[in-house]
């Protein structure tokens, strides 16, 4: 533990106040290695591009592998700033993946030229895609009424073959006794190998580390308005938008009511707290391995 507390405390890491625990998948199969991550204000970031995320998530069902995937942007980061318990989240997935250019314009800066976007819409097809051959099965929990039936249909007429076995509309209040172990119970029925959860940041992530341990899938995924992008009730930004950094303010002009304080507030914020970090230069040691992040945030 001496080293994992150093480690940590070099990198300014906070564990999970109540870390999650998962159960190990069966000993015959060698369990595949998370790739190491970069660090952007104490959040370890995998250094990824789309072809190497689905590799990654394919080793992990292939291997049983069971845990959870975060997709990370600017608000993410800005919520882990203020939430130890949030950022030992982050800290503890499976795969956190640079979903904003800033975290890709920081990796590149740590020294990891691989690097480049893992956007949650594109890794959610990417996913889908790759798991027909397979004949894996992917289950739908998040979203307005309705939404996850009109984003279910949408992915099937896009991807041919593809097996969605169930979907769930979760209350915009904390589950009850009842509806966690209903949930349970259709999942250990199902038992899908994905489960997509649509909630944003951070109520999908907190609701993965809840429910994770208690569900017969393996790998689950927090990709927010992929839902509804992939649904077709809101718009994407234009590809370039997306490449150069600039799709926040598509999104502000689209939905500025909800998205202001997002952008607004936590754009400037971001801004001035990464300048800090890139005037103490780059790291001797640019990389923070996987395995010492999850074993420091469940220690």
């Amino acid at each position: 533990m001496a080293i994992q507390e150093a480690i940590a405390a070099e990198v300014g890491l906070a564990p999970a106040a109540d870390p999650p625990t998962f159960p190990p998948a069966a000993d015959s199969v060698e369990q595949p290695c998370s790739p190491p991550r970069h660090d952007v204000l104490g959040v370890g970031i995998s250094v990824l591009n789309l072809d190497t995320a689905v590799e990654a998530v394919d080793s992990a069902v292939r291997s049983g592998r069971k845990g959870y995937v975060c997709v990370t942007d600017v608000n993410s980061l800005m919520a882990a700033q203020d939430c130890d318990e949030f950022r030992g989240i982050l800290n503890g997935s499976y795969l956190t993946t640079p979903d904003g250019m800033p975290m890709v314009w920081m990796g590149k800066w740590n020294r990891y030229p691989e690097i480049d976007r893992v956007y949650g819409p594109d890794l959610m097809l990417g996913v889908c895609r790759q798991g027909v051959a397979e004949g894996r099965t992917h289950y739908l929990l998040g979203g307005r009424p309705g939404v996850a039936e009109q984003l279910a249909a949408r992915l099937e007429e896009k991807i041919p073959g593809l097996k969605i076995v169930g979907k769930c509309t979760p209350p915009f209040r904390p589950f009850t006794e009842q509806e966690r172990q209903d949930l349970i119970d259709e999942i250990a029925e199902l038992r899908p190998d994905c489960i997509w959860v649509g909630l944003g940041a951070p109520k999908q992530e907190r609701l993965m580390v809840e429910l994770l341990p208690a569900l017969d899938t393996k790998l689950m995924f927090g990709v927010g308005a992929a839902f509804d992008f992939h649904a077709g009730l809101v718009r994407q930004a234009p590809r370039w938008m997306q490449r150069s950094g600039t799709e926040w303010f598509f999104r502000l002009c689209m939905e500025p009511r909800r998205l202001w304080r997002r952008y607004l507030v936590n754009n400037p914020r971001f801004l001035m707290l990464v300048s800090r970090q890139l005037a103490k230069g780059r790291p001797a040691r640019a990389d923070l391995p996987a395995a010492v992040l999850a074993e420091e945030t469940l220690a």
